[in-house]
């Protein structure tokens, strides 16, 4: 199968906009982009890092080049955006027909999937998570109609936090390859300490996988992440993706943060998570108003309460915020908490501990 047999025709006839930043090198006088030739004013110097007057590249070569390294893939396999969720509406917008062609999900699941394919006027295909909450790769290869061109799987799984193994992905990727393209999210993979599915990557051609640096690199409020995948899908979405994906400021953060200092804190601040998750997935399932505490390998977990409702008013009148995940079909009565620092997850257990006595 080529790649570019699932796309819709409409990208493969498009003809994509060149950019003044892709069209040329920074060179000594610039006076194709119509830009302004001084710095903004009033913004101070340590602020701007490199020209703030000047348009980003459109794929930094240096922060791929890091990306490269840190996910040990090719840079010619990455595309770099907003947070992972612009890849995901760029795929379902380059592979899907509206009203003819349809997505996958594995409900409960992240919420963009769908969102993204119902404003594409995409189909969304259901296929739930057994009752473990893990993928049900018979009855999902049994219930997959031909319309669908795009797999989403989440793993580690929000709001479940589970973990979906090499194998079942392998042969999801393997039963699909002239069907439909394969996504798998891994914006928690980091604290799941097992290793990425991007080593499949040259196997299967139909694989794709999710990354962001908002989550473990703790860069959420810059917005980068980035798409892993087949050279000829990544050749597709830079065809339909904005000019300048990533502003400067947000390019200057992500460096940053790979740079070998930020690298070893980080990972430092992952096992400091892991530590904490199990500490608090321990000190919460003792608690009478806890019901059940699911299985994490995430930087959360999804807690079913006896009364989630009053959990979480309770947490709010102490200043803390925690997410009710009861929307989704199976989690009636979770509430998905963070793993925060050591401090604010004592502070929530002690809330919690309050609200035992109190009632």
């Amino acid at each position: 199968m080529n790649i570019r047999d699932l796309a819709r025709p409409e990208i493969l006839s498009l003809q994509p906009y060149s950019s003044a930043r892709s069209e040329s090198a920074m060179a000594e006088v610039m006076l194709n982009a119509n830009e302004a030739p001084w710095p903004p004013a009033g913004v101070p110097k340590a602020m701007q890092g490199r020209a703030l007057n000047r348009y980003p590249d459109p794929q930094p070569a240096d922060l791929l080049a890091r990306l490269a390294e840190l996910y040990s893939v090719d840079e010619s396999r990455i595309l770099v955006g907003r947070g992972s969720d612009e890849a995901i509406d760029l795929l379902v917008r380059c592979f899907c027909r509206p009203g003819v062609d349809a997505v996958a999900i594995m409900p409960p699941t992240f919420g963009m999937y769908a969102v993204c394919a119902s404003v594409q006027g995409a189909a969304r295909i259901e296929i739930p998570l057994d009752r473990n909450f893990h993928v049900d790769v018979d009855l999902l290869l049994k219930k997959l109609p031909g319309s669908v061109k795009l797999v989403f799987l989440c793993s580690p799984n929000n709001p479940t936090g589970t973990l979906t193994s090499h194998a079942v992905i392998e042969r999801i990727a393997g039963s699909l390859v002239d069907r439909a393209l394969v996504i798998v999210d891994e914006a928690y993979i980091e604290f799941a300490e097992s290793p990425s599915v991007s080593v499949l990557l040259g196997r299967y051609e139909n694989l794709g996988i999710l990354r962001t640096l908002s989550k473990a690199w703790g860069l959420a409020g810059a917005r980068v992440g980035c798409l892993l995948a087949d050279v000829e899908v990544i050749s597709l979405l830079r065809r339909i993706m904005p000019p300048y994906p990533l502003p400067t400021p947000s390019i200057n953060a992500a460096l940053g943060a790979l740079h070998a200092d930020g690298l070893a804190t980080t990972r430092q601040r992952i096992g400091l998570i892991i530590s904490e998750r199990e500490r608090m997935a321990a000190a919460l399932v003792r608690l009478p108003s806890v019901i059940e505490v699911l299985p994490s390998k995430a930087n959360f977990l999804c807690v079913r309460f006896v009364d989630a409702a009053q959990v979480q008013r309770s947490l709010q009148r102490s200043g803390i915020i925690v997410r009710d995940v009861g929307r989704h079909a199976r989690l009636a009565g979770f509430l998905r908490i963070s793993i925060g620092s050591r401090e604010e997850n004592s502070q929530l257990l002690e809330a919690l501990v309050r609200l035992e006595v109190s009632g």
